[in-house]
């Protein structure tokens, strides 16, 4: 089955569902603007905060719309997406990002990347945002890094924001007594619910929107099906609600109702 047929038949402008979309163009639920509005008061405190969440709940989709609002006169924004670099891969990601060519000894890796954050802000006047998503997946050493970048002025203030984005477990894992030190740096804590069942239709009615469908489309019974399936997490929803409208229209149906939803459940569950 083509994309294009898919599309004709249901008349979209675009498929829904897409995570490609600009950030004023997401769906606003009541834990994505808590997100954005808390990951907004840790970038302008210069504060180490934390935001966890289960796979596909939106985590770095509202970091992402946080930090497109930011100034990009006032403000240096640095993305480490791949946590397996490293503590050594940590500064020198920060040191490039920041306009520099990484020292190739670890211990004099450290003071450049102190050097260049320091630059960045005091002769630049541009304040520095690490963010590290996946951050449930970096190392002990790599934590401790954090920590001693984040604490080079003994305390005085803060030489950057810092944003750990993850699941769960990073949570559990920064409370571990090993990490009391980094634990208690910690100004900003948002663990992202799961949309509840009138946000998840609000959710699937904003997309089928943006992509040209105005009308009720979806069935209360699918949505329903849905929510429950997907437990409000925006990207299971994303893939359960494409998949519906696969099955329906391969069921030459209207409209989405339960039975094609059920029949995208057994699609997107089946191992």
């Amino acid at each position: 089955m083509s994309i294009d047929r898919l599309r004709a038949h249901w008349g979209f402008t675009r498929m829904p569902f897409s995570k490609d979309l600009a950030p004023s163009m997401l769906a606003t639920t009541g834990a994505h603007s808590e997100a954005v509005a808390r990951i907004g008061w840790c970038v302008e405190e210069d504060a180490l905060g934390v935001v966890t969440g289960e796979v596909g709940a939106g985590k770095t989709v509202a970091a992402r719309a946080a930090l497109a609002g930011l100034d990009g006169s006032r403000h240096t924004i640095i993305y480490i997406g791949n946590p397996a670099v490293g503590a050594r891969g940590l500064y020198a990601a920060i040191i490039t990002a920041l306009g520099g060519t990484p020292r190739f000894h670890k211990a004099s890796l450290i003071p450049q990347a102190q050097d260049a954050l320091a630059t960045e802000r005091d002769e630049r006047g541009k304040r520095v945002v690490v963010v590290c998503d996946e951050a449930h997946l970096l190392g002990p050493d790599q934590l401790e890094e954090l920590r001693l970048l984040l604490n080079a002025e003994m305390d005085s203030r803060s030489p950057f924001a810092c944003l750990l984005i993850g699941q769960p477990t990073l949570r559990r894992r920064i409370k571990l007594g090993t990490f009391a030190a980094l634990d208690q740096r910690i100004s900003l804590r948002y663990a992202m619910p799961g949309m509840t069942l009138e946000e998840t239709g609000h959710y699937i009615a904003h997309h089928l929107g943006i992509a040209g469908r105005s009308d009720t489309l979806f069935g209360d019974d699918a949505i329903d099906l849905i929510h429950q399936v997907s437990r409000g997490l925006p990207r299971a929803v994303n893939n359960l609600a494409v998949q519906s409208l696969i099955a329906a229209y391969a069921g030459k149906r209207n409209i989405v109702d339960e039975a094609s939803a059920r029949a995208a459940v057994t699609e997107v569950t089946a191992e």
